[in-house]
This record gives C-alpha cells, structure tokens and sequence, in this order.
C-alpha cells in the first residue's frame, strides 16, 4: 500500500507522541529529541559531543501542510550527562523541558489530539527534521513509510497513526 498523501498520528498520552494536537491556527507537533549532524560518525570525536538536544514545535495548516518549525538546541549529551553526575552549570534537560512547556502554552485553544500531516522536511543545524517518505519493504517497488526525524517514529500500513520505533 502506498503512503497516503496525508499521514496520520495517534495521540498517545505518556508515550512519544504526547506533545500533538491542534490549535486554533491549525496541526501542531512537538518534542524534545536528541539528534546527530549529518555526517557525523565515532572519528568525529566522542558521541557525547556531538548528540545534540532539540525542542522541536513544528505547526500545520488544518489541511496538513507544513507551516513552520520552530528548532531551538539545549546542549550536548555530555552537558546532560554532567548535570546528572553534579553540579556542573546549566541543565540542558530542564531547559529544554522548559521551552516545550513554553512553546505548548503560546499556542491558543490548544488540544491534544490526534492529527494528519503531510511529508515535509527541514534541516536546521545540519540536522534533518521532518515527515520523510521512505522505501522499507524487501522488493523496493514503491514507497511504504514514513519516517519522523529525528524522533525515529516510522508510520506505515494500516496507516492508523500508530508508530514504529
């Protein structure tokens, strides 16, 4: 089966997708992720360095277009991991959690919900972000699923809203 030209995403309270819904100006969709640049690989220097912390907010039209994407970085997983060990200055975790709350609370007539976007695809900070339309099935024929980067959701048939991780 073909991917849809509009996905859908099911409102899981707790789990991944917790922080979806619409709002008065349409879809919204966010998160706090961690993500790799592109590119990057063990040579780069330790991963810790290098797996960044992202609040994520992206919007859509009612119909599912990509609208906007606000991306803010909090830190590396080593500043977060210092946090944890002692006090080592800022918590990149908190504040992350902080412009979530933040962001979640500018947009008026907020409900969490299920909704149905369209693919789209942003990069900020050399990091894709974005709904990608991909091939995962053995004979490659035509496109099966749908990625969410960089929160690794995968979305396919029955195309219900559930996900994959």
């Amino acid at each position: 089966m073909a991917v849809p030209d509009v996905i859908p995403i099911a409102y899981e309270p707790g789990y991944r997708t917790d922080t979806i819904g619409r709002y008065d100006g349409g879809q919204f969709f966010a998160s706090v992720t961690y993500a790799f640049r592109t590119g990057y690989t063990r040579r780069d220097g330790p991963w810790e360095d290098h797996k960044l912390l992202f609040v994520v907010l992206h919007t859509f039209e009612v119909d599912g277009n990509h609208r906007d994407s606000d991306i803010w970085c909090a830190g590396t997983q080593r500043q977060v991991m210092q946090v944890a060990s002692g006090p080592h200055g800022h918590d990149p975790r908190a504040k992350a959690d902080a412009r979530l709350a933040k962001l979640l609370d500018e947009l008026p007539g907020r409900e969490y919900t299920n909704i149905a976007i369209r693919p789209f695809q942003v990069t900020f900070d050399d990091v894709l972000f974005g709904l990608v339309v991909e091939r995962h099935s053995e004979d490659g024929a035509e496109d099966d699923w749908a990625e969410l980067y960089p929160d690794t959701l995968g979305f396919h048939e029955p195309w219900n809203g559930e996900y994959d991780t």
